[in-house]
């Protein structure tokens, strides 16, 4: 992994501006930065179970909006969590969440941010989550597979 860049986060909205600023945050912050539009253009929503490698993970951080096509957020964070996702730190956007989709999350320990979200709630966490990551953690290149 590129030593500038030493933290890797997944970003998922139908909104281009969202992830765009989302993006930026974590550019500046020297992550490896992932954007998609909704679950079913990554490829991870694909595979049946967790390929990455015994010690290592597909992201330090998904962060996925609730609405979105094709698959709800949440939907797509439980499935990675069946799956056996090593991602340890995964966030939920949503500008209109119901209790029953905040119950669900909760549940699995998803962190819950609300749209239009405060930057200052957002930042506060990822420097939480900074902390907690293992400096001998490593990162799968699950995302370059197809281009090998």
């Amino acid at each position: 992994m590129d030593g500038d860049k030493p933290y890797r986060v997944l970003i998922f909205d139908d909104d281009a501006i969202i992830r765009k600023i989302l993006w930026q945050y974590f550019d500046n912050r020297k992550y490896e930065v992932l954007t998609f539009p909704h679950p079913k253009s990554c490829a991870l929503c694909d595979i049946q179970s967790c390929d990455c490698p015994i010690q290592e993970a597909c992201a330090d951080i998904i962060i996925s909006d609730l609405n979105m096509p094709f698959m709800k957020g949440l939907d797509f964070l439980e499935l990675q969590i069946t799956k056996g996702c090593k991602a340890k730190h995964l966030a939920l956007m949503s500008g209109d969440l119901t209790a029953t989709d905040a119950d669900r999350a909760v549940q699995h320990g998803i962190k819950l941010f609300e749209k239009p979200f405060v930057f200052k709630e957002l930042d506060e966490w990822v420097k939480v989550v900074e902390e907690e990551i293992p400096a001998e953690r490593r990162l799968a290149d699950w995302y370059l597979k197809d281009q090998r």
